[in-house]
């Protein structure tokens, strides 16, 4: 086991998950597990390490105790970011800034926890520390919920965000057949361009549940006036539907259904449109025109934040990755994604491994068109088979008065 001496540094960007502090949990305890004179934390990413806010860890996870509750604590313990370094040569001022401030503090390996956007930001700082002949090691360590980074077989936190859709979706398909009245409900799920967690959806069906009428992810075309049809038919035999859509599904021209609405006008510093309003545009709709009951209903931050209803293999992988990203990078790797590859689906097996950020960063991962229907109202049963394993046990939170307990930080949550 190699040991080292020098400090680490670890942050948390993007939108967080029901397990990304169990990776945060994965990266600090292996560290001090092997030598690490100081864990550092970035308050708010690249973003507040480029203000100076950083805290030392160990003055707040002093416990065994303390370890196990950041592990079930959802949201980013440490606060997180949606900040874009610019490319090295338009301001290496700020490239500058970010190595001064990671040599004050002797850092010799830097982790940050994200999806797409925090590995373009990897590969960024491994680029400069390169070409300036740095000895900082940088790792990145995979999280998000959309599942859509390239390499992985999966990404920690997307197991448990298909474990909550399609428990809701189950219950909600309960709760439409309480009235004897006709209705439709449109079940707004996240997904911008990759339609892995509308997918999910499809986990409802079962012996006792039928699951959702229709699933319609980002990767088809929608037609409206096609979909208004399906409703229709559906209706007139049935008392409740249920569909599933995509917040990111498009039109042939290219803009996103929720576009036909008013007030998208939030943008990210990555170019992102705020997208809401899908489910509501499509339930007003077929209320007008189909003259019928209708609900929309959108998961929106409930699907990234249910720490109560974890999968069990989803935050075990997820500590695991932030381990195996300390090991690779005190072994000497950097510029790398931590990958998981899964060997087995009976019984189901998943290893990690590396893999070049370089050919990560940026790289969309989609769903297959295979594994949705000719129609492209529904997904195949190889999807399903694909996200069964991932969302298998559960971890019972530590509960306290009746409500589940978390770590608290307060100079993150503090208003």
């Amino acid at each position: 086991m190699t040991e080292v001496k020098g400090n680490v540094i670890v942050g948390q960007s993007g939108g967080p998950t029901a397990v990304i502090n169990s990776s945060l949990a994965g990266v600090y305890k292996t560290a001090k597990d092997r030598g690490a004179r100081k864990v550092y934390g970035m308050l708010h990413g690249i973003q507040g390490l480029l203000q100076e806010r950083y805290v030392d860890l160990s003055d707040h996870i002093k416990t065994d105790l303390d370890i196990e509750l950041l592990i079930r604590t959802p949201s980013a313990y440490l606060g997180s970011c949606r900040f874009k370094l610019p490319e090295i040569c338009e301001d290496r001022a700020v490239y500058d800034k970010i190595f001064e401030i990671l040599n004050k503090l002797e850092v010799e390996y830097f982790f940050y926890i994200g999806g797409n956007d925090s590995m373009d930001t990897i590969k960024k700082l491994s680029d400069y520390s390169l070409l300036n002949g740095s000895r900082i090691r940088f790792m990145g360590v995979p999280k998000t919920i959309d599942n859509d980074l390239a390499a992985t077989d999966h990404t920690p936190g997307y197991g448990s965000a298909a474990k909550y859709i399609g428990a809701i979706t189950k219950e909600v398909i309960r709760d439409g057949l309480v009235y004897d009245q006709q209705n439709v409900t449109i079940l707004e799920i996240m997904g911008r361009n990759a339609g892995w967690l509308t997918g999910a959806a499809a986990l409802a069906k079962g012996e006792d549940c039928e699951g959702p009428d229709m699933i319609f992810l980002p990767e088809v075309t929608f037609d409206v006036d096609s979909f208004m049809k399906k409703v229709e038919e559906l209706h007139r035999r049935k008392k409740s539907v249920v569909v599933a859509v995509s917040e990111g599904v498009k039109l042939a021209d290219g803009r996103y259904v929720c576009e036909l609405t008013e007030g998208i006008e939030f943008v990210d510093a990555f170019g992102h449109k705020q997208l809401t309003g899908t489910a509501r545009y499509l339930a007003e709709k077929i209320n007008r025109e189909v003259g019928c009951k209708t609900r929309a209903i959108e998961f929106n931050s409930l699907q990234r934040c249910a720490s109560h209803i974890v999968s069990r293999v989803d935050i075990t992988e997820a500590f695991q990755v932030g381990g195996a990203a300390v090991k690779e990078a005190f072994d000497g790797e950097t510029g790398k994604m931590i990958i998981l590859k899964r060997v087995s689906d009976d019984p189901y097996v998943c290893v990690t491994d590396i893999y070049d950020v370089h050919k990560v960063a940026n790289v969309e991962k989609k769903v297959p068109r295979e594994w949705i229907n000719k129609d492209g109202d529904y997904v195949t049963e190889e999807f399903v088979n694909y996200i069964r394993p991932l969302i298998q046990a559960e971890l019972t939170p530590i509960m306290t008065d009746g409500l589940p307990r978390h770590l608290y930080y307060t100079d993150v949550e503090k208003k």
